[in-house]
């Protein structure tokens, strides 16, 4: 009896992907396996099982080319072909290998993991972090051992293959149909078994120790920033390659300045007879004091821009500014003269009325307008 064509079995034209080929095999195991056709097991086992050998013919890149050169008659085994198809476990350990960690039986994982990433957190001025430091940090880490270098047995010695697993790293445990591997537990997926440990990392390849490392702050940081250490995470297992450190950026609060983006902020409290006349101020910066003119009539609140005395960013662009906003303070502890100096001063001004204080009358007219609508 003639053999179906392989491709139309598996509902996929002759340029299909490997991945094309591999979604519609699984789709048709799942709707093909006797286990979901109990009605009608017979029939479903023998689809399943043409559709298992077309997948296993298509999937492999030198029996799908015999195939498509030669037909049935280049991969069927009586005429020297590749053909066969497996058992139902072997199926499903195809179609479910990916979710239980499995694959395709005789494939060893790798003995080498490569190690964890670390963070360290690391406080900075805000006079570091505009300007850039070098640093020292300890850090404790898992490092290679230096008697074994990683391997975890004792020098002069070596791993084994493990075994239970023969050196594979898993083991494969079947019930009815299904075939579900899972990690060996003697080497716990690494294949290997150490005979005789290392004295100084029992067996481990590993050792906890602090670490001092120097760090290059570049200038502009801020909170949020990360600065990565290659190779200066944990050492992998078994030899494996290290991981990376990161260095977390928090910018601790300043006394006078706040930092947004590449602007600083800044309150200066102001004399009130230098906001009623005029004046000149000195105000800080990160780079020293500077003068500050101040006019007259300023009101407290208003913004004066020093433009380039803020932060240039770490990854480029203008030197932001410092804005420095005034506060008009009210003289306090008064003696009796200055007393009656500020009494005489506010009578003459009273008598100014809008001219002297334009927002107060502003302001009266209209509360009195507020409350008119409300009685009116």
């Amino acid at each position: 009896m003639a053999k179906e064509d392989f491709y139309k079995l598996l509902n996929v034209n002759k340029n299909a992907s490997d991945a094309e080929i591999k979604k519609s095999y699984r789709r048709l195991a799942m709707k093909y396996h006797p286990d979901r056709n109990t009605d009608n097991s017979d029939a479903a086992e023998k689809k399943f099982k043409v559709v298992k050998e077309a997948y296993e013919i298509l999937s492999d890149q030198k029996k799908r080319s015999a195939y498509d050169q030669f037909g049935h008659a280049g991969v069927d085994p009586s005429m020297g072909g590749q053909g066969g198809a497996e058992g139902f476990g072997d199926v499903f350990s195809d179609v479910f290998g990916d979710i239980f960690g499995g694959g395709g039986g005789g494939r060893q994982r790798s003995n080498v993991q490569r190690g964890s990433d670390l963070r360290y957190n690391l406080d900075l001025t805000l006079e570091e972090a505009v300007a850039g430091t070098d640093t020292k940090i300890r850090v404790p880490v898992l490092s290679t051992c230096s008697e074994c270098h990683g391997s975890g047995a004792k020098k002069g010695s070596s791993a084994v293959s493990c075994s239970t697993c023969h050196g594979q790293g898993q083991v494969r445990m079947q019930q009815g149909f299904f075939s579900v591997q899972q990690a060996c537990p003697t080497c716990h997926g690494s294949g290997k078994q150490i005979k005789d440990p290392c004295r100084k990392c029992h067996g481990q390849g590993r050792i906890q120790e602090n670490k001092t490392l120097s760090v290059k702050i570049p200038a502009g940081v801020d909170t949020g920033d990360r600065i990565r250490l290659a190779n200066e995470g944990e050492a992998g297992e078994r030899g494996g390659p290290s991981g990376d450190l990161y260095v977390q950026i928090q910018v601790k609060e300043h006394a006078i300045f706040i930092r947004e983006e590449a602007n600083l902020y800044c309150e200066v409290p102001i004399s009130f007879p230098t906001a009623c006349i005029g004046g000149e101020i000195e105000v800080p910066t990160l780079d020293g004091k500077v003068k500050l003119k101040i006019p007259a009539e300023t009101q407290t609140g208003k913004l004066f821009r020093l433009r380039g005395k803020g932060v240039k960013p770490v990854r480029g662009g203008a030197v932001g500014d410092l804005l420095c906003r005034v506060q008009i303070e009210t003289p306090v502890k008064l003696t009796k003269e200055q007393n009656e100096l500020i009494k005489q001063l506010s009578k003459s001004l009273t008598g100014g009325g809008k001219q002297h204080s334009p927002q107060e009358y502003s302001w009266t007219d209209g509360v009195k307008s507020f409350f008119d609508k409300l009685t009116g």
